[in-house]
């Protein structure tokens, strides 16, 4: 058995592949026999510790999100609570996910301090000609400068993340997202309105989600297709743009806007349609186009990141980022619509994606590294003189740093003093909120 913290900026009530990415692997590692923990920061009045489904127990670490839900990068701000979490528990093995998660890299460097084996998990493609992912790079290949092994959800991920972050390609795993097909099933009674072609789109409504390209799209389409009927779900800075470029051509009666759909409605409104369109300017994988498909929805995609990798042929369209070609895949795609076997796209769905294979081939990752030796000293000392004589000095000195805090951390609080933690009770009182299907419970 492997104890395994599981530490992200983002976890319920926050909802987004991530955070279902990280509560289905974690349930899927305890039905292998690990005990696995969650560490996140607190949620307006969600702190301390929560027992979700299974008993799997989640620390709401009282530290307040700076941006976007993502707490800010103080390197000893959050040392003396994560030890004690990681001592009371018994971890082996730390695990962060998301280039973007500040909180889960500081553990990342303190948990090899600290005599941690590290994983990261990456979901995301950044570039490299912008402000914005040049800093993220940086401070990505400081954190990951001694990480034990990492892993990507597709092999373009894990090319972007092999250049951003210096990483040695052999040192990366590829270990793709999955879906529970149990909860994505189709229905083709539950599409309405009757005798149209209906289009789903469901993505959170930003610039990165390719928003400026259904905004010429929608009007395009209804213009060229009288049949069709746009349904389309989520929220975010872009979505008034699309409410004014329906106002402005007269499509209400055409358009429905769902605004923020919550994680256990989505099949509701994918069962809905015939088609599913995906306008993202980057993506590491898409777990949307795949619950789609197990909808039994044909997918016309955007050809950018990961995305050709998910799909066979059969079940997708590929467009270049360009409303045009989206437009001309989308003709193509409307005709055969109604005619797409539903059921036989979620049996193929089903047998490629497995929470239950994503949780064997990480518990292979974490056996690999268990397996190896720990670092010496001396040894991180020449890792980080590696990133150069600038950036290896500054490492050095943060290095020196974390283990003069935690020396100070073991006199003051010494392990024979840490409290064990306690079990967890299924008879306790509990609330039941709504995470998709599954019973979130509740100390």
């Amino acid at each position: 058995m492997v104890n395994i913290c599981l530490i992200c900026d983002f976890f319920y009530p926050r909802l987004g592949g991530v955070e279902m990415h990280i509560f289905q692997l974690g349930l899927c590692l305890m039905e292998r026999g690990h005990k696995v923990i969650i560490i996140t920061h607190k949620y307006d009045n969600r702190a301390g510790v929560r027992y979700m489904t299974n008993g799997l127990k989640v620390y709401y670490c009282p530290f307040v999100p700076a941006h976007e839900q993502v707490v800010l990068f103080t390197y000893m701000g959050s040392l003396a609570l994560l030890r004690q979490i990681l001592l009371r528990e018994e971890i082996h093995v730390v695990h962060s996910h998301a280039a973007t998660s500040f909180f889960g890299g500081e553990l990342l460097l303190h948990a090899k301090s600290l005599g941690y084996k590290t994983v990261f998990t990456d979901h995301s493609l950044f570039a490299f000609n912008d402000a914005a992912s040049f800093h993220v790079n940086k401070i990505l290949k400081f954190i990951l400068s001694e990480v034990d092994h990492a892993v990507s959800v597709s092999h373009i991920s894990k090319e972007n993340l092999s250049m951003r972050a210096s990483l040695d390609p052999r040192n990366i795993s590829v270990i793709p997202n999955a879906v529970d097909c149990s909860r994505f099933k189709p229905d083709p009674s539950k599409r309405y309105p009757l005798n149209t072609v209906n289009i789903v789109v469901i993505s959170r409504l930003t610039f990165r989600k390719g928003v400026d390209l259904l905004v010429d799209v929608v009007p395009t389409i209804c213009k060229r297709f009288p049949q069709v009927y746009f349904i389309i779900g989520g929220d975010g800075p872009k979505k008034k743009i699309i409410e004014e470029s329906i106002r402005k051509h007269g499509l209400t009666d055409r358009v429905e806007m769902l605004g923020s759909v919550p994680g256990h409605k989505v099949r509701e409104v994918l069962v809905r349609g015939h088609i599913f369109l995906n306008t993202s300017l980057t993506e590491a994988f898409c777990i949307a186009i795949v619950e789609a498909a197990s909808c039994g929805l044909f997918v016309v995609s955007t050809n950018v990141g990961g995305v050709v990798e998910v799909l066979p042929k059969n079940m997708v369209n590929f467009a270049k980022p360009d409303p045009d070609d989206i437009c001309e895949k989308l003709a193509v795609a409307i005709p055969i619509a109604k005619n797409v076997p539903s059921h036989q796209y979620h049996e193929q769905v089903a047998k490629m994606y497995s929470w239950h294979m994503v949780a064997e081939r990480t518990e292979t990752v974490y056996n690999k590294i268990l397996s190896s030796p720990y670092p010496s000293i001396l040894g991180r000392i020449k890792a980080c003189q590696s990133n150069g004589p600038i950036f290896g000095l500054y490492l050095l000195i943060l290095l020196i740093i974390d283990y003069i805090a935690i020396f100070i951390l073991d006199l003051i609080f010494p392990f024979r003093n840490l409290s064990k933690p306690l079990k967890f009770n299924p008879e306790y009182r509990v609330n039941k909120e709504k995470f998709g299907d599954h019973q979130f419970k509740v100390n």
